[in-house]
């Protein structure tokens, strides 16, 4: 397990369940409107519609990914590439992370890479409306770690940001069919 390998201090629970992953978040104001660009362009505004926007800190917001009646959700190419690409960021500095080697100012780059893959992500990804809204739980995790990385969240170390964009990355290879992708070995 991700958070469980690679940090020696008190982490976000990252759990299977019945079958079902989960996680729990904690959303920066900072970073909320991202957010909901994301779900926007992703999900349409049905999910948009059911996501609360306010002036407050939101703590911890569980959520649990699901398969598709027991299959991984389909992908396109716009998302395998996306993903493909995040992940080959990560796993080019996940043993300084890992080692808790990894200086805070080269994590900036690695969140700006993350954030660049999302935002081709969401301008290009087409997918059904019940994929979009599973895969838009990992683009949130997606960015608020990469939120965390880039030193924009207070309340957390870059590291902690990147444990949750390895989190994210491993739900998405449990949850999403693809078979390309390479997960992070760690």
């Amino acid at each position: 397990m991700i958070a469980d390998s690679i940090l020696p201090y008190p982490h976000q629970p990252i759990h299977t369940e019945n079958g079902r992953f989960k996680m729990s978040i904690k959303l920066s104001t900072a970073i909320i409107p991202f957010t909901l660009a994301a779900a926007l362009a992703v999900s349409g505004a049905g999910l948009a519609a059911d996501t609360a926007v306010h002036d407050h800190d939101h703590g911890d917001v569980p959520f649990e990914l699901q398969l598709n009646d027991g299959e991984k959700w389909a992908i396109d190419a716009p998302l395998a590439k996306a993903m493909g690409d995040i992940s080959l960021v990560m796993r080019g500095s996940i043993d300084a992370i890992h080692e808790d080697q990894l200086p805070a100012t080269e994590y900036v780059p690695l969140a700006e890479q993350i954030n660049d893959s999302v935002a081709y992500m969401v301008e290009n990804c087409e997918l059904p409306p019940e994929a979009d809204a599973q895969l838009h739980m990992v683009i949130a995790q997606l960015v608020t770690g990469a939120d965390k990385m880039a030193g924009n969240n207070v309340d957390a170390t870059p590291r902690e940001g990147a444990v949750q964009v390895l989190g994210a990355l491993e739900a998405y290879e449990r949850y999403f069919d693809d078979p390309d992708f390479v997960a992070v070995i760690h």
